[in-house]
């Protein structure tokens, strides 16, 4: 395979790294506040477009019988709002007994309480082919559960929680995740004959608008002063992160594929990508890696 096909195939890994670097070389355009104004272009816009596309892209019947697929939400919603935090709980109470500074853990377990990704594990599921409407449903499921579950879990695990506006959370998921989907429907019957035909890049375009939140997340990092944490600490914590990623996902894979659980193989796609995407605090804000 020639380098330029090469590049063409792993564009996306390309593209995370280079967004990484040019967030590094220049945090501030892409911080919040600074002149892209992620948090209005991304934690609206951004993902607002994400959900349309996917509602543009995706036959109602695919929709409709994913959103009856109960023992995928059940599998999902367990594994990520019961499993998850309880193993990420005993696990931490082991660690706590290392050298590892306590506020690394107790941020490895307030990750551990977060619901399902709402925009990257769509798009991951999407690129590789999984069912992408059960990705969308137990997202958008996920992140409203989450505004009162996460909460209870932070405060059971770790005797502390966050104050939140449940309005104005449930609007605003509800704004940039439900109402951009039912919206990418209603286009798509009027346009149904012109996207079969012409069939446009919808994985490329919510890969290139993830890109975009990569960005902006790492912008955002970068641009924060440096917080006083032992390098060893950090070390430990990102070979912890990526061997608990690597066991949970063996784990979902392995459960998922059993052949009296019923799942296809879209169906583990799906569930792999909304176990084990990037978490972020779902129930507070639509915008996450």
């Amino acid at each position: 395979m020639g380098l330029l096909a090469r590049v063409r195939k792993e564009w996306f890994i390309i593209g995370i790294v280079t967004v990484i670097m040019l967030a590094k070389i220049q945090p501030s355009i892409g911080a919040k506040g600074g002149p892209l104004r992620p948090e209005i272009t991304i934690t609206f816009v951004a993902v607002s477009a994400i959900f349309f596309n996917s509602g543009l892209s995706l036959k109602t019947e695919e929709l409709t019988s994913a959103v009856l697929h109960v023992k995928l939400h059940l599998f999902v919603q367990s594994f990520t709002l019961v499993f998850f935090p309880l193993a990420m709980w005993l696990l931490i109470k082991v660690l706590a007994l290392t050298s590892i500074n306590t506020w690394l853990l107790s941020g490895l377990q307030t990750v551990g309480c977060m619901p399902p990704p709402v925009s990257s594990a769509v798009i991951l599921t999407k690129a590789v082919g999984g069912n992408e409407a059960a990705a969308i449903f137990n997202s958008a499921f996920g992140s409203f559960l989450g505004i009162v579950v996460t909460p209870l879990l932070l405060l059971l695990f770790l005797g502390s929680s966050s104050s939140v506006s449940f309005s104005s959370i449930f609007s605003q998921l509800f704004m940039t995740v439900v109402v951009p989907l039912i919206l990418g429907q209603v286009v798509r019957r009027f346009l149904k004959d012109w996207l079969e035909r012409r069939k446009p890049p919808f994985g490329v375009i919510s890969s290139v608008v993830l890109l975009m939140i990569i960005y902006t997340t790492f912008c955002d990092t970068f641009s924060n002063p440096s917080i006083d944490l032992d390098h060893l600490s950090l070390l430990l914590i990102t070979l912890i992160i990526f061997s608990i990623q690597l066991s949970f996902m063996l784990l979902t894979f392995v459960l998922s594929t059993q052949k009296q659980s019923g799942f296809t193989s879209a169906d583990t796609v799906a569930i792999m990508s909304l176990s084990l995407s990037s978490r972020k605090p779902s129930g507070f804000t639509s915008a996450d890696t």
